[in-house]
């Protein structure tokens, strides 16, 4: 039996492994010194820069050297550990009939939602003062019908951006 090397998990790449995730920790640690350099008694416009470099700049930069120091393979590792667990538990190939109902209905909720709200603010009760939060709400709601939805629900997704994608019904 021949082994396909990209059915495998990708081995351990070792210390460039090590460092680049460490790069890759600093960047997401990066916009936690925000509030102390705000805190500091530098000027405003050097607040302003240090914040914006430390909330955008540095850490795109130190994941891209991250990804440079891991090399492929450890790139491939990370995303092999990271998305296994995905591929395995929250996106399963078909989903049920109530699964899929209830991934429509939380996919379809807060698109209307976000549709009908412009048109009518005042007619929802709290939304002006907590638009933020709703907003945010109906965007966790999208995300989650995603993973309800399943793989198949993937697919039919991005076959709306293939121009030649065709839909083909079963005969049930």
């Amino acid at each position: 039996m021949t082994h396909d090397a990209s059915t495998t998990e990708p081995s351990h790449p070792g210390w460039r492994f090590r460092l680049g995730v460490s790069f890759f920790a600093l960047g997401l640690v990066c916009p936690v010194f925000v509030p102390l350099v705000a805190a500091s008694g530098l000027s405003t416009e050097w607040k302003t820069i240090l914040s914006g470099i430390l909330m955008l700049g540095i850490p795109e930069l130190l994941w891209v050297v991250a990804v440079a120091v891991m090399g492929k393979a450890g790139f491939d590792y990370i995303k092999a550990r990271a998305f296994g667990f995905f591929k395995r538990h929250a996106l399963p190939r078909t989903v049920s009939r109530t699964r899929y109902r209830i991934g429509l209905a939380l996919f379809l909720l807060p698109l209307l939602f976000a549709w009908l709200a412009p048109y009518g603010p005042g007619a929802i009760p709290g939304y002006e003062s907590q638009r933020f939060a709703v907003n945010l709400a109906g965007d966790l709601l999208l995300l989650t019908s995603l993973f309800v939805l399943g793989n198949d629900f993937w697919d039919k997704l991005r076959a709306l951006f293939i121009y030649e994608a065709k839909v083909r019904f079963s005969d049930r």
